[in-house]
């Protein structure tokens, strides 16, 4: 592996599981605490690569490909079950590593989603659990309220269907330059980042290799949608990614009531675009801002508030015994790792190691 900053880049593996054939990256020494990191949407483990090298000398970390993205084998994902095709396939994954003990996790965007289900799943596994960006914990789109209330009672205005498909036939075709604003690389550096950030040329080439091994047809991203009466005309289907994520498939509320409960550090850029209360990927903004025709207005169907969501589990998380950290990373956008390790890594290596 060629060095970075002064140390090797993860390596990749491969292992089998009781449910899949996983993909993932190492990085740090066997004998050095586990750290698991669980990627976003439409990426894979590689946008780990910069923070793995980073904590080599502090952990041994671990970052999997989660089923629909990488190299990891390419079985369908049931959103009928919402997160739990992840976290079940975590849970397995762990067991063929043989790490029995608790771990710390951390999870992205998507993979806060998973991590938060893991830990429902399984408390007694997790250690420490930071939650970067993540998502929801009443899933993508179509809920308007702090507690997670739908719009309608189809979820209308969430899943598959509200994905653009101009984006997915770019992924398909594997196009890697930034030929117009549904580009792959186009998206991932006004989306992931705050404009005008650029990770370093030679990292950016793998990053689009992430984004691009997102699996797309049926059973994987987007996935299948339902006619619907109710604005914008689309609600979750059964099948896929963005239905796994969507709201009537993900409620992660039950995390309030776990135990042990996990301390939590919550980090998130001051600048998302994609998980804040104005996401620009959500149509309640997108109808606000007149981009999609037909909005129903404010009292209907207001941009759904992410972060306040988010807050609101976690308040209920510490009210009843837990403890969480919120960390607001400046001039970041949804990918603080990669935009300002300077804040972040000091944070999480204090953080696993018991600081504030």
């Amino acid at each position: 592996m060629s060095p970075e900053h002064g140390r090797n880049r993860p390596s990749v593996r491969e292992t089998d599981t009781a449910n899949i054939r996983v993909a993932f990256r190492e990085s740090g020494s066997p004998s050095s605490p586990p750290f698991i990191l669980l990627h976003g949407n439409c990426s894979s483990s590689v946008f780990f690569e910069p923070l793995m090298t980073e904590l080599q000398p502090h952990f041994r970390t671990l970052a999997p490909d989660l089923r629909g993205f990488g190299a990891t084998e390419a079985l369908p994902i049931d959103a009928r079950r919402g997160l739990r095709d992840w976290s079940d396939d975590l849970a397995a994954w762990l067991d063929a590593l043989g790490l029995a003990e608790p771990v710390h996790l951390l999870g992205w965007s998507l993979g806060g989603g998973v991590a938060m289900q893991f830990a429902i799943d399984h408390p007694e596994r997790v250690r420490r659990l930071i939650l970067e960006s993540p998502l929801s914990p009443f899933g993508f789109g179509g809920t308007v309220s702090a507690d997670g209330q739908p719009a309608y009672s189809d979820f209308a205005g969430s899943g598959g269907g509200t994905v653009n498909p101009e984006f997915v036939t770019r992924i398909e075709r594997g196009e890697r330059e930034a030929v117009d604003a549904n580009s792959p690389r186009a998206v991932m550096n006004q989306f992931y980042f705050r404009p005008p950030f650029r990770v370093e040329p030679a990292l950016e080439e793998r990053l689009v290799d992430g984004l691009l091994s997102t699996r797309t047809g049926p059973g994987f991203y987007p996935g299948s949608l339902r006619p619907s009466d109710n604005w914008p005309g689309v609600a979750p289907g059964d099948d896929g990614t963005a239905n796994a994520m969507a709201a009537g498939a993900v409620n992660l509320m039950p995390l309030v009531d776990i135990e042990p409960k996990a301390p939590v550090l919550w980090i998130r850029g001051d600048s998302d675009a994609i998980v804040s209360d104005q996401s620009l990927l959500d149509f309640g903004t997108l109808g606000k801002l007149q981009a999609v025709p037909g909005w129903p207005g404010d009292a209907r169907f207001p941009p759904q508030p992410m972060v306040s969501q988010m807050r609101y589990v976690l308040e209920h998380y510490q009210n009843n015994g837990g403890h969480y950290e919120e960390l607001v990373v400046p001039e970041a956008g949804h990918s603080p790792h990669l935009e300002r390790p300077d804040v972040v890594t000091p944070v999480i290596i204090r953080f696993l190691r018991g600081g504030g």
